[in-house]
């Protein structure tokens, strides 16, 4: 079956995003305020050099106010002790008039001259104003503690009183941010330790993550989670040279694959079509096919185990009013035996890739395989063999089937061997490819369907006649009844097989005969097949 190239961009679903870091120092609203904090030791070294000039700043302005009024106070102490002195000179000098009195106390508190002491005399209306100018200073400088700062640690004015209730909200808790860092991403703002991976719940602290379904990730855990991995060598599927990833992928099992693994000896089981992990084991048969361990566990391996399972599609027949009253001989073979008597038969069409079947109508000598050989260290062993001569009584001579594939895979290419049969016999003769090969592949697809459901219920039982010859012992999954689940699944892959067949006779054949039959049932289909060799429409 041909098999899916899957191309993705990238690393499949997600995308990567960047994580914007800030500082939040207050309930601000204004954008402005957040910004990144000092990352180098030099930024950080400024901020703390500006923290400490501002300090400093604000004790030498403490220590102005209090030199400022400790110079009031002594020149206070100055001018009452001169006041004092000339009083008692007054009290003294009785010829002083009393308007010289008058004039000395104006003269006191004028502040551009000098006493007699040399000090001089302040103003106090200038003092007051600068001393007011000061405490001003003083009082905005203390209103300000803790501003808010940018990536340079540049002050930023109070904002309004407006603004003071507004503060920020973690997208992850719903929690308030206060002071500290915080992260600024998927539209949101969090606490560092609240934006978290998806996948395993710790922090992420790298400068760029990955999303998927909107839920963030460590780039390495998206990688592991999404990254698709081969089945075959369980690794990361390599990207290709335009930087997407290309793999293979099979159109039932989907199993994805490197490419490189067509063409590297990677074995492929010759049944179910799968690439099994390189450590899987497989046998080897002798004409070179790769069975998996899966489907040898119900595979046919000779002649006589086959027997049972040809006399229930004999039945199956039977039930479809359909009989078959010749004995028509089974013969189970090898794949070169198969191929002998291929070259040797004059009709039937032949498209696949592989024959597996063979509806022989001319006598031959074919070597049939008559006891199951035995199986160790991945190989076959002890392969009997005896010669069958086949002789013409009728229209067919023979069904041949390969050896080895599981039962359900024999089954449906017994159904369709037995149905050219049937036509051969019933004189539906010279009839295109696409109209034999088509409703050959409905009968194996019907008789596929009835063992599926029928093993799905495990009332079903094997049928049996005396005449057959006894057969060898069977795996007990080979036995019609209950289907393991795998069996299950190979059943509806073979259906698959023959449903998506791409050739122009068993393909296109079987929908065209499919959609005959399901229209106009299957002897009607067989009436209208007879007298004008075409699928009615």
């Amino acid at each position: 079956m041909g098999w899916l190239t899957k191309i993705l961009k990238g690393y499949g679903l997600g995308s990567d995003h960047r994580v914007t870091e800030g500082r939040y120092d207050e309930r601000y609203e204004n954008d402005g305020a957040w910004g990144d904090p000092p990352t180098t030791s030099d930024e950080l070294l400024d901020f703390d050099n500006e923290e400490i000039d501002r300090a400093i700043a604000l004790s030498l302005a403490e220590e102005d106010e209090r030199n400022a009024s400790s110079l009031v106070e002594d020149d206070t102490k100055s001018v009452c002790s001169s006041l004092k002195q000339e009083e008692e000179e007054d009290r003294h000098d009785e010829v002083t008039s009393h308007s010289e009195e008058d004039q000395d106390d104006d003269e006191i508190p004028s502040h551009s001259e000098e006493d007699h002491k040399g000090k001089k005399v302040i103003d106090d209306n200038s003092y007051l104003e600068e001393d007011e100018e000061l405490a001003k200073a003083i009082q905005l400088s203390l209103n300000m503690d803790s501003p808010p700062r940018n990536n340079f640690g540049s002050l930023f004015p109070r904002l309004p009183h407006f603004f003071q209730g507004v503060y920020r909200t973690c997208a992850g808790c719903n929690g308030r941010i206060g002071h500290g860092r915080f992260l600024s991403c998927m539209g949101g703002v969090w606490h560092p330790e609240c934006f978290r991976c998806h996948a395993c719940n710790l922090p992420i602290s790298d400068y760029e993550f990955s999303m998927s379904e909107n839920r963030p990730f460590h780039k390495s855990c998206y990688k592991e989670h999404h990254h698709p991995k081969c089945d075959v060598c369980k690794n990361f599927i390599p990207t290709n040279r335009g930087g997407l990833i290309e793999y293979r992928a099979h159109p039932f099992w989907l199993q994805k694959y490197c490419p490189a693994h067509e063409h590297d000896g990677t074995p492929r089981c010759c049944s179910c079509e799968r690439m099994e992990p390189r450590d899987t084991r497989y046998l080897l048969l002798d004409d070179g096919r790769k069975l998996c361990l899966q489907c040898l566990d119900s595979a046919i391996m000779d002649t006589h185990e086959c027997q049972p399972l040809y006399l229930e599609i004999q039945d199956f027949y039977e039930g479809l009013n359909m009989k078959i009253e010749q004995q028509v001989p089974m013969l189970l073979v090898e794949r070169q035996a198969l191929n002998e008597a291929m070259e040797g038969e004059k009709q039937g069409h032949h498209h696949l890739p592989e024959t597996r079947g063979l509806c022989l109508s001319e006598e031959q000598t074919i070597s049939t395989i008559i006891r199951r050989p035995r199986v160790g260290a991945g190989r076959i062993f002890d392969m009997f063999t005896e010669p069958y001569k086949l002789v013409r009584r009728c229209e067919v001579t023979a069904i041949l089937v390969l050896y080895s594939l599981p039962r359900l895979l024999t089954g449906s290419i017994l159904a369709h061997e037995m149905m050219h049969a049937w036509l051969r016999l019933k004189g539906y003769s010279n009839l295109p490819p696409d109209v034999e090969e088509g409703i050959c592949q409905v009968l194996a697809h019907m008789w596929l369907d009835s063992e599926i459901m029928a093993g799905a219920s495990g009332t079903a039982v094997a049928s049996s006649s005396s005449s057959a010859p006894a057969p060898a012992p069977a795996p007990a999954s080979s036995k019609k009844g209950k289907r393991s689940q795998f069996e299950k699944q190979l059943g509806e892959f073979f259906k698959h097989q023959i449903e998506s067949d791409t050739s122009a006779a068993y393909g296109d054949g079987f929908r065209e005969g499919n959609k005959a039959v399901l229209k106009y049932g299957l002897r009607s289909t067989l009436d209208h097949i007879r007298l004008t060799g075409r699928f009615p429409c």
